[in-house]
């Protein structure tokens, strides 16, 4: 697990959207979090594989942007936010195995020819004879 230096992060208090009453409209409870992959500490393999990461959080100047607004506090917003960002950091830090190719053996194939012989045997015996 790489962990991620909250020096590195920027935050800004924002309204939340949604329900919540009266009190959604004077508290700035939710958060965005942003933070540069490019100027961060993070190894150079990782930080590649973030950056070729198709996620929609991810912007194209290679910012993540998360916004944590599940909770009413704050501080439970920011925890949540610091959790999704090292769950991306932590899928990208794992090395995808490479698939090795393999082929069919001769008896698999030999009984997907036999199941297809035998499929269109069935539907021969469905069709009308004709005299």
């Amino acid at each position: 697990m790489i962990a991620v230096d909250p020096a590195e992060i920027e935050w800004s208090a924002i309204r939340a959207q949604g329900a919540g009453g009266q009190n959604v409209n004077k508290v700035s409870t939710a958060l965005h979090l942003r933070f540069d992959i490019r100027a961060s500490s993070l190894p150079d393999t990782v930080k590649e594989r973030l950056l070729l990461h198709h996620d929609q959080r991810i912007t194209s100047e290679g910012v993540v942007i998360i916004k944590a607004q599940r909770y009413r506090s704050q501080d439970r917003n920011r925890d949540d936010a610091l959790a999704r960002l090292q769950e991306l950091v932590d899928s990208a830090a794992l090395v995808p195995t490479l698939r090795r190719p393999t082929k069919p053996t001769r008896g698999s194939q030999r009984r997907r020819v036999d199941s297809k012989v035998k499929r269109g045997q069935i539907k021969a015996g469905r069709r009308q004879i004709v005299d």
